[in-house]
């Protein structure tokens, strides 16, 4: 079973090709441009070089959020193209999900945080315990309520984007409790959107295009703007 599997949900843009167990490509890039200009070109250069064409791949699998709103409706929206275009199912993969992944087999309970601004995050828990679990469903809280029930485990990994924005914070507050894994596990990998999205696929897990929705936890920033101004219309109209 051959999966592509790309992760837009923050600044890191990233594609993967999996075939069962085998890693066959993966490209990251975390660069000034947005995700709609480099995505579909990440797409065909990975598929171009593994000498492989769209048709050839079984299940698409994007991770679908929590994140960027504009990068998870580009990634959300690509991956639909492609299975729409294709006639191929998709998976849907938590972003935070992912992140977790990226420590495998770790001793230590797993916190993937993404930065939601305004010291704010998404976040999560998951362990290694029989298989990969998660424990602490998805939210949107403040770094300090995060840390708060981190503040229950003996030891916490920390991965994500949060950690450059908030690492310094998170040692004030939690000293050697706090772990730090490498640089390349901190960030999106879309190798282990793949690598999930494949055990997704063995369990049933897939979905038509059609299904596949971004998951935002909370609304936009525009949504957010537009509640606002017409609460403030409908209150100046009383």
């Amino acid at each position: 079973m051959r999966v592509l599997a790309i992760d837009t949900s923050s600044n890191v843009a990233t594609v993967a090709v999996m075939e069962d167990e085998l890693l066959l490509g993966e490209y990251i890039l975390n660069h000034k441009k947005t995700h709609s200009q480099k995505i579909m070109t990440m797409i065909e250069q990975i598929l171009s070089e593994l000498e492989l064409n769209v048709q050839d791949i079984d299940i698409f699998a994007a991770a679908i959020g929590p994140g960027s709103f504009t990068g998870l409706r580009i990634g959300v929206a690509t991956v639909k193209a492609l299975a729409h275009a294709t006639g191929k199912p998709v998976v849907s993969v938590g972003t935070l999900e992912a992140l977790a992944y990226n420590v495998p087999y770790a001793e230590h309970i797993i916190v993937p945080i993404m930065d939601a601004r305004r010291d704010n995050v998404f976040t999560a828990s998951y362990i290694w315990d029989e298989g990969f679990k998660e424990i602490g469903e998805p939210e949107a809280i403040s770094i300090d309520e995060c840390l708060e029930s981190c503040g229950e485990f003996l030891d916490t990994i920390f991965v994500g984007d949060g950690v450059k924005v908030h690492r310094e914070y998170i040692k004030e507050k939690l000293g050697d409790k706090a772990i730090f894994p490498p640089a390349n596990a901190l960030n999106s990998r879309a190798s282990s959107v793949a690598a999930l999205a494949l055990d997704k696929a063995k369990r049933g897990e897939t979905q038509s295009y059609l299904e596949m929705k971004p998951y935002y936890i909370r609304k936009s920033q525009a949504e957010r703007e537009l509640e606002e101004r017409e609460n403030k219309e409908k209150g100046e109209s009383k």
